[in-house]
């Protein structure tokens, strides 16, 4: 009998022991260098062929080395990144959730996902609610870290949808950066020239109604073709937290310190 009003009472310390300690990854999430929410533009304007340009471009620029080399030079080696195709108001989805990247193997491992993922829609564009989305996977992510970014990138401007500066400037209250990374369409839409080739330009577009936050900054992709490179070069600057114009003349190494 002594033994088993011993059992029980072992028991029941190891079912309060158990409730009073919350499990580990609640009680501390992983710190990264960088929580960042890419988020990229599939609307009706976005052809089949402009979308896999994209997918593409975005897959290989994760897995450059020269990216690769920027998450190492972090304080903790390591960022997360999510992956967010948007179109119309009601039309947002999470391609690839929360990731780790931290060497060539972990950032294999999110291109793969994002190839291998459909593309999830083909509607009106509405930035407002790619950025709102994006802001509630940052809110949910697993992980913590001192500087979260949404990178937005597309070929138009907000059509669907509330204001987007409402939603940006929401998203910068609550201590987000987002930058752009416009896309340019030499030929106008035959149905909606302004859309793609807004008054003043879809860069200067960028600046004023969607970009903000501390070192927000606009690449610009001059069209499908090279939005790989560009999207290289922005997320050495995002990674490292240093100046878009800087990533070409500075050493990664020397970036990554100021991240630090």
């Amino acid at each position: 009998m002594g033994n088993f009003v011993r059992f029980l009472i072992a028991i029941g310390l190891a079912t309060t022991f158990a409730i009073a300690t919350p499990p580990a990854s609640r009680a501390q999430a992983e710190q990264v260098d960088l929580l960042l929410a890419l988020t990229a533009d599939v609307s009706r304007s976005v052809n089949t062929q402009k979308f896999q340009l994209q997918r593409n471009g975005y897959a290989a620029a994760i897995t450059d080395p020269r990216v690769l080399e920027a998450i190492g030079a972090g304080r903790f080696g390591q960022i997360a990144i999510c992956y967010i195709e948007w179109s119309g108001v009601n039309n947002q989805a999470l391609v690839v959730d929360w990731t780790v990247v931290r060497d060539a193997q972990s950032a294999g491992e999110f291109a793969a996902l994002l190839a291998e993922t459909p593309r999830a829609f083909a509607d009106r564009t509405s930035i407002s609610g790619g950025i709102d989305f994006a802001m509630a996977q940052l809110e949910r992510a697993p992980h913590e870290a001192r500087r979260r970014t949404i990178d937005v990138s597309g070929d138009g401007t907000n059509n669907s949808g509330r204001e987007v500066t409402d939603a940006r400037d929401e998203a910068i209250g609550k201590g987000v950066t987002i930058n752009g990374l416009v896309i340019l369409t030499e030929q106008p839409l035959s149905w909606n020239a302004e859309h793609t080739n807004p008054e003043g330009g879809l860069e200067a577009y960028y600046r004023v109604n969607v970009v903000g936050g501390p070192g927000a900054f606009v690449a610009v992709a001059e069209d499908f073709d090279s939005f790989g490179q560009a999207i290289v070069n922005k997320l050495i600057a995002e990674i490292a937290a240093v100046p878009l114009n800087s990533v070409a003349s500075r050493s990664v190494a020397d970036a990554g310190e100021a991240a630090r």
